[in-house]
């Protein structure tokens, strides 16, 4: 029976899940959810009462939040993967890099995305940051084609991808950050299941759409970083 997710396509955290389902095998029966009006609908909220996506039902169990949802899938249904290693060094690794993704996700919706979607220019302090915190992933990379290294994707790999995934979307100029732009490219094109999930249905025109109709989320989400 497949694992019911409660997801929007346009939700960079979101898509960090369905890549991770989709390297792994695992079926997802997938519920798109408006995160405007019908992420705060009585039906939802009967399913997650902290109205946030993404969400999943495995069979009664119902777990929120893009990163525990991404490790209790390895967990559960691959706990041998190199995905999400057991090795206490190498997992401390992976964790390390899903937590400075909190940090990446904050700092580009505040200086990156707050323009398309609200029209007012960012603050130049949080431009400030994220140049910071895109030289830190730059350096932090290095040669390597993973982000731990040159072995094994994880899922650090793919909650970062996603989250950058809407510089390629924009054509954001990269060449401050050649190590980091070569990651991008060569793992965007290397994954077979990139495209499809993080730029079939994704344009700037998209985000444009669903910004003016759910300014009141937008506004809220933004304020929150």
């Amino acid at each position: 029976m497949p694992i019911d997710i409660y997801s929007f396509n346009l939700s960079q955290f979101c898509r960090s899940v369905l890549m991770t389902a989709k390297h792994l095998n695992i079926d997802l029966n997938v519920i798109e959810v408006n995160p405007g009006p019908e992420q705060w609908s009585p039906e939802f909220l009967k399913v997650n009462p902290n109205h946030n996506l993404p969400t999943i039902n495995d069979n009664g169990f119902v777990l929120v939040e893009s990163r525990a949802i991404m490790q209790y899938l390895c967990n559960q249904y691959a706990p041998n993967s190199s995905l999400y290693p057991k090795e206490p060094k190498a997992r401390a690794q992976v964790d390390r890099w899903l937590s400075f993704d909190v940090t990446l996700n904050g700092s580009i919706a505040n200086a990156v995305m707050r323009k398309p979607f609200t029209g007012v220019d960012p603050l130049p302090e949080r431009v400030i940051a994220f140049k910071n915190n895109m030289k830190l992933l730059d350096e932090s990379i290095g040669d390597n084609h993973y982000l731990t290294g040159n072995e094994h994707l994880t899922i650090a790999d793919l909650a970062v991808l996603s989250t950058t995934a809407i510089f390629l979307n924009l054509g954001t100029d990269l060449s401050e950050y050649p190590n980091f732009k070569r990651w991008l490219t060569t793992l965007s094109q290397e994954l077979p299941y990139f495209a499809d999930i993080n730029l079939k249905n994704f344009s700037p025109e998209k985000l444009q759409e669903w910004a003016k109709s759910s300014q009141k989320y937008i506004n809220r989400k933004l304020n929150s970083w």
